[in-house]
């Protein structure tokens, strides 16, 4: 009967013998649920693989998207996930025009994202379009912070993906070539890429008032607009744009600046907003602004759900005041460095912001706990909450029910600010016990009692950032706090004991950090590996007395691992370093 019973669950762990497309049937409804996020979504799709060879084999069709960062067998990935549509190349560490040239002819891929690389794979992109169908299936493509950008980069941009709607080549390190060449490449751009809805041109010094004027003009369908750092772009050559095409919903723009020198906002430049009737989200960062536009974007009545002013100069009190008040769908509002701005001003403000759902205050040095009660008092709906380098933990008058509490609140980025306390925390915790992530770095008053109680109230805690909190040294709960999945604890006096601990309680962690944790040693590293069977990503930089040589072991013990910063003096032998490249990114 005993072993009846051991092969009716084996052949259930095998798939019970029902053919694949039953059991696809069954996973879709498992991984296609619309609340998933697409990491959640693969990680039910990782676990699943684990269970059969057939389970590996159905999960495996539902994998769309994939992040590489190393793999020694190029052709593998492709052969696994014959059904990929988006590629992820940004952390990929190998050769990127080799990778490229393997993708097979069966993928059709409509997403490629090749940012953070030395060299732009022109090799492995012709390669690409020659056996695949990418030219007419591509729609986004992302090329940002590479180290070099040439015109005839851009123009094999240009002529290889007519079909593209979104396109971020944002932040080139160096343009290099002919400036007039790069211009007309840039010009070719404009005028070849008509399907564009989303380009981000942010950091390239040729982009200019006439190049914009032109990509308005040619994008009929041009929605979304990223244009940090273009500093030869005017007032009135932006106003010029705006006008060609009033469809834009959302537009961001900094460091703008007249050939002058000077940055006069003209009324020509503040009118064009006034034609952009769906305007949802405007990002002003770190330009100079004027009470005076703010009020007449205010009287346009603009349909705004997301406002970015971070370092923002010129504007006052009045201003800001003026534009929220009749600013009433706004669902994110990032005001950082607004210096001038005090708890009173917040909390007049906050009986506008009943939609608000995230807010960055990061940097106003006046924001005590008055105002961060202010804002949860008057905003329902807020779910993130920014006031880093405030002055939260200074205990003023606060007329609110403490023993209430505040679902909604997932997200709590409250570092730098060394009045925090443990009393305060465990309020917090108290408060919001559906909270998912708290980062609390260098606030050196918090200590384990606070950490303790944030994971003995708030379950679904996934992400908490302890780094520089030189009283966090230990955790002292007994149960798992089971959904924890990021776990920072850089440049703190952690040891063994707390690796031995957080062995137990963190069964399911996927990225530790343990930068400059120097009392850490080769024995308490193991410890985690050896339990925390998921690890993805492990930091153990200036760990002074963990030896190198734990590296290989930790891979061929630990296959989850994706990523490893080791610790000093590490340096693979020759034999090891093919072993470890295919299996695990070192750096």
């Amino acid at each position: 009967m005993g072993e009846e019973r051991m092969g009716s669950r084996k052949r259930i762990a095998g798939g019970g013998g029902l053919p694949d497309d039953c059991w696809e049937y069954v996973l879709s409804k498992i991984v296609n649920k619309e609340n998933l996020s697409v990491d959640e979504r693969n990680n039910y799709l990782e676990t699943l693989s684990l269970v059969s060879k057939q389970f590996l084999s159905v999960s495996n069709r539902f994998l769309y998207s994939f992040k590489l960062i190393y793999n020694q067998n190029l052709y593998r990935p492709f052969q696994r996930f014959q059904n990929l549509t988006s590629l992820d190349l940004s952390s990929f560490r190998g050769d990127l025009n080799a990778l490229l040239s393997r993708i097979p002819a069966s993928i059709t891929l409509t997403s490629l994202n090749l940012s953070n690389h030395t060299t732009f794979p022109v090799l492995g992109l012709q390669t690409l379009l020659k056996k695949t169908t990418t030219k007419s299936t591509l729609t986004s493509l992302t090329c940002s912070n590479m180290a070099s950008l040439c015109h005839t980069h851009i123009s094999l941009i240009a002529d290889s993906f007519p079909f593209l709607q979104q396109l971020d080549i944002s932040f080139p390190k160096t343009i290099s070539g002919n400036a007039h060449a790069y211009y007309n490449a840039l010009q070719l751009l404009t005028q070849k890429l008509s399907k564009l809805r989303n380009v981000n041109l942010s950091g390239h010094s040729y982009f200019n008032d006439s190049l914009f004027f032109q990509l308005c003009v040619n994008c009929k369908f041009l929605q979304q607009v990223f244009m940090f750092d273009c500093q030869f772009l005017t007032h009135d050559g932006i106003a010029s744009a705006i006008y060609q095409r009033p469809t834009l919903n959302s537009f961001s723009v900094s460091n703008f600046q007249e050939a002058n020198g000077f940055n006069k906002i003209t009324p020509y430049f503040v009118d064009s907003f006034g034609t952009l009737k769906g305007l949802t989200c405007l990002d002003f960062s770190f330009s100079r602004i004027s009470d005076l536009m703010l009020c007449s974007l205010a009287l346009e009545s603009l349909p705004l759900n997301k406002l970015v002013l971070h370092g923002c100069l010129d504007y006052t009190y009045y201003g800001i005041y003026y534009l929220l008040s009749r600013s009433r769908f706004l669902q994110h509002l990032d005001l950082q460095f607004a210096t001038f701005l005090n708890d009173q001003g917040i909390t007049d403000l906050s009986v506008y912001l009943a939609d608000l759902v995230s807010i960055n205050l990061s940097g106003c040095h006046q924001l005590t706990n008055s105002a961060f009660f202010a804002l949860l008092r008057n905003c329902p709906l807020l779910t993130e909450i920014r006031m880093e380098s405030a002055d939260i933990g200074k205990s003023l008058s606060v007329d609110l029910d403490l023993d209430f509490v505040y679902n909604q609140v997932k997200s709590l980025y409250l570092a730098d600010n060394p009045r925090l306390k443990d009393e305060d925390i465990n309020m917090f915790a108290l408060m919001f016990p559906n909270m998912q992530l708290l980062d609390v770095h260098r606030c050196n008053s918090i200590s384990q009692i606070g950490i303790d109680t944030v994971l003995k109230r708030c379950p679904n805690i996934r992400h908490l950032n302890l780094a520089f909190c030189s009283q966090a040294n230990s955790f002292s709960i007994k149960h798992e706090a089971s959904k924890l999945e990021v776990l920072n604890l850089s440049h703190t006096r952690i040891d063994n004991t707390t690796l031995y601990v957080i062995s137990k309680i963190f069964p399911c962690l996927l990225q530790l950090d343990l930068e400059h944790c120097h009392l850490v040693t080769e024995k308490g590293v193991r410890l985690v590996v050896e339990k925390c069977t998921y690890l993805r990503e492990i930091n153990l930089g200036s760990c002074r007395r963990v030896s190198a040589n734990v590296i290989s072991w930790m891979i061929f013990s630990r296959p989850s691992l994706r990523k490893i910063t080791a610790p000093p003096h590490f340096r693979p032998r020759d034999c090891d370093r093919k072993l470890l490249s295919g299996r695990c990114l070192v750096c």
